[in-house]
């Protein structure tokens, strides 16, 4: 009945990456080979000098992954929340500023997997946090601040389930 219930769940975060667009897939998939460091993003995501410059830029925000890791406050206390805020905020904010994350899910995704299930309860308010900074358009801002519904911005308890489904570069001709 366990296996069940780990496949379903399984499931549920594929449909959920499947219902994110290409480039918010691509994004994804390049941010966690970069965050958990799984393979060289420069050979597999640039395609030409721009790109490479924005790897490059992800790869030096993502260094604040590592100190987020070992300094989740708990959340009862306040000890420690500016610090961890700040961070988590910043390299949210970067995330946001790319332009390839469209909303709260697919951010909620993302950063589950690059910082873990523990993570969850301080997304909702890095996400707004950054979402309403003035380095993101007013236009995006709107757009990011809409996704996220009440029920994820009020959840009274979060899942402590780590995920399942890592997305990655598949080859063509391995597909």
């Amino acid at each position: 009945m366990a296996n069940l219930a780990s496949a379903s769940l399984t499931i549920a975060e594929l449909r959920e990456f499947a219902s994110f667009s290409p480039c918010e897939q691509r994004y994804i998939k390049r941010s966690l080979d970069i965050g958990l460091g799984r393979q060289d993003a420069f050979k597999l995501w640039a395609r030409d000098a721009d790109e490479s410059a924005a790897i490059r830029r992800q790869y030096v925000a993502y260094q604040e992954l590592k100190g987020l890791r070992d300094v989740l406050p708990d959340e009862a206390e306040f000890d420690g929340v500016e610090a961890f805020m700040g961070r988590l905020m910043r390299v949210t904010a970067f995330d946001l500023s790319q332009g390839r994350i469209a909303c709260f899910s697919s951010y909620r995704f993302l950063y589950e997997r690059l910082l873990g299930p523990d993570i969850r309860p301080w997304l909702p308010s890095a996400f707004c946090g950054a979402a309403a900074l003035p380095q993101i358009h007013p236009s995006r801002r709107k757009v990011l601040l809409q996704s996220i519904s009440e029920a994820a911005a009020t959840a009274p308890g979060w899942s402590a389930r780590a995920p399942s489904f890592y997305p990655e570069w598949v080859d063509k001709e391995a597909a």
